[in-house]
């Protein structure tokens, strides 16, 4: 059994080999005390004598993923413990090494840090890194805002997964030079709903100086509602539990599993809304501790001394076009693209300009469901995610030291005869140096080039150790006014502003957008 000793106590965990790399792996560290429900969490105290580190901690609650990927094992998961984290570090001693926070997705609805394609350990090995992955509540218990049902002491209920990752985070800095890492060299990097929490995050007063860098995979700062939208969520969550405004403190003693079964039927109501993945929580802006749009803080400067690398799937929506329910009919393809654009703030008259530009990238006439699967990632991934980098690359610029650099990931996946594509995901498993796992097997066939993930996980480690994602032989230049891109594919290449007909398309006919879409 190894030891590690930070100021929470000591921890025991286990010791492995990993490519022929010794890595000290400690499983299910409480960085806070069990939470109130709705409410911020307390940190963690010191526990006397030696924690027992050597098996995950469980899940925030959350319904079983139907379907679930290959190899998956059921989560476990408690109201109580799941505000715990796992680390993976080459060493206890020596010289800090750079530290990876992982934050996971699932639509703020599921996941965990036990789940097998976040283990850290191969990450960590390959590259010298300690990885630390975490869990936050989720769902209802993560983002249901009773700020105006409940009053004092709620005023914040809604944002307090966001919270959550941010006492985490303390937790690192107070502790993680007992476990090797550099608590001043910290980079928080997610996929997903996890990415979108960074891109909240860095929106947050108080994130400033938490972290030194952020990776974003596949998520934006654009994922919140306002207060009106999230406390008319509420009303209607209250109802779906049984309860009114009269009777809303109650919600305080409901047992778990009726918040879990009135959060499935919220899910099923907002996914008829919306083609693309339902996400009927989310961080509320307008709060104490989100007092503006996240893209507008960082517009005007928030955590600007933040390295940045940012980037999506070329085919973030197929899913959502590929792999409908049994016995559903094919959608209204057009429609559909149409529905999605104007979501994301197109004017409707003007949707018809997107096939049009689309068709100028592919050099072709796109079908019903090339134009689908291309509005859903462009609308709810691609161009949130050129917004962030504008809000970045803006004036207030001038004043800030942290460098941005942008992907596109572009390797298709054989799954499907090939439907698939860049899919969303896709990327995990070239990042955590999962190729060969059960999980990933669905989708890279024994197939992924092993080189592009030795490129990935070398580039994402070189970014959090130097700011930098550039490797010996390919160099990475900044976003820059250039809009410099790293196209991920077998043979990762440098291209500027890639699907330059799209970002300008959306630049020109995006006047709004509906929070929380």
């Amino acid at each position: 059994m190894k030891l590690a000793t930070g100021r929470s106590g000591t921890a025991g965990g286990t010791t492995l080999s990993v490519d022929g790399t010794v890595i000290h792996r400690f499983l299910g560290i409480l960085y806070a005390e069990a939470p109130e429900r709705f409410r911020p969490p307390a940190p963690a105290a010191p526990r006397p004598g030696v924690l027992d580190c050597t098996g995950p901690g469980p899940a925030a609650p959350q319904n079983p993923e139907s379907p679930a990927p290959p190899g998956t094992l059921p989560r476990r998961w408690s109201e109580d413990g799941c505000l715990n984290l796992n680390i993976w570090t080459p060493g206890t001693e020596g010289p800090g090494r750079p530290v990876m926070v992982w934050i996971h997705g699932g639509a703020y609805l599921s996941g965990a840090n036990s789940d097998a394609m976040y283990d850290g350990g191969a990450l960590a090995a390959a590259t010298g890194t300690v990885v630390v992955a975490v869990n936050y509540r989720l769902g209802a218990l993560g983002f249901l805002n009773l700020a105006e049902l409940l009053g004092p002491g709620y005023e914040d209920s809604s944002n307090v997964a966001l919270l959550d990752q941010l006492e985490a985070l303390r937790w690192v800095r107070d502790n993680i030079a007992g476990f090797g890492g550099d608590p001043g060299n910290v980079t928080v990097f997610g996929e997903s709903a996890g990415a979108a929490a960074i891109g909240t995050l860095l929106g947050m007063p108080a994130s400033e100086g938490l972290f030194r860098r952020a990776i974003l995979q596949s998520g934006t700062a654009e994922r919140f509602r306002t207060p009106e939208d999230s406390t008319r969520i509420a009303r209607e969550f209250l109802t779906l539990c049984g309860l009114d405004a009269r009777s809303a403190r109650d919600i305080l003693a409901l047992p778990i599993a009726g918040l879990l079964e009135a959060q499935e039927e919220l899910g099923r109501r907002t996914a008829r809304e919306t083609f693309a993945v339902p996400l009927p929580f989310q961080p509320t802006a307008g709060l104490p501790s989100l007092p503006l749009p996240p893209l507008e803080a960082v517009r005007q400067g928030l955590n600007g001394s933040v390295d940045l690398l940012l980037g999506t799937n070329l085919n973030e929506g197929s899913f959502s076009v590929e792999m409908r329910p049994a016995g559903h009919a094919d959608p209204d393809y057009p429609e559909r693209a149409a529905a999605v654009l104007a979501a994301a703030g197109i004017v409707p008259g003007r949707t018809a300009g997107y096939a049009e530009a689309l068709s100028r990238v592919l050099s072709a006439e796109p079908g019903g469901k090339v134009l689908l699967e291309a509005a859903v990632a462009d609308s709810v991934y691609r161009q949130p995610s050129n917004n962030l980098l504008a809000a970045r690359e803006g004036p207030v610029r001038q004043g800030s030291t942290g460098r941005n650099f942008a992907y596109l990931f572009t390797w298709r996946s054989p799954a499907m005869g090939g439907k698939l594509g860049a899919c969303h995901a896709l990327d995990i498993p070239f990042v955590f140096r999962h190729l060969g796992s059960p999980e990933a097997a669905f989708l890279t066939r024994g197939q992924a080039p092993q080189a592009l993930s030795d490129f990935m996980s070398g580039a994402w480690a070189a970014f959090a150790r130097t700011g930098s994602p550039g490797l010996p032989g390919l160099d990475w230049p900044d976003y820059g006014p250039e809009r410099n891109t790293m196209v991920l594919d077998a043979a990762p290449r440098v291209e500027p502003d890639p699907r330059r007909e799209i970002r300008e398309f959306f630049a020109a006919n995006q006047v709004s957008r509906q929070p929380g879409r």
